[in-house]
């Protein structure tokens, strides 16, 4: 990782906030047992986007990319898991 400065910060500070937008999704369908209301379109699209955001991240070597992306992967991740495993019948 390059020097780390004030700049820096700003992306620590959008990983944070952009990462744990996700919470309140993945914590509502974990406990009603239902994703009908995501959509399962935009999940794929933004778990492939976040595959691509970690990737650049990779090339251009800069952590809060890296580190956001990947947890918010995650978080998506397990919301597309549930969404699949609590699907109506």
């Amino acid at each position: 990782m390059s020097d780390f400065n004030y700049i820096d910060l700003f992306g620590f500070l959008a990983a944070l906030l952009t990462t744990i937008a996700f919470l309140p999704q993945l914590y509502k369908t974990w406990q009603t047992k239902s994703a009908d209301d995501v959509s399962l379109i935009m999940l794929i699209l933004f778990i492939t986007g976040l595959f691509c955001w970690i990737i650049y991240g990779l090339k251009i070597n800069s952590f809060p990319i890296i580190i956001a992306n990947i947890i918010t992967f995650i978080f998506n991740f397990s919301i597309l898991i549930l969404k699949i495993t609590y699907r109506k019948k």
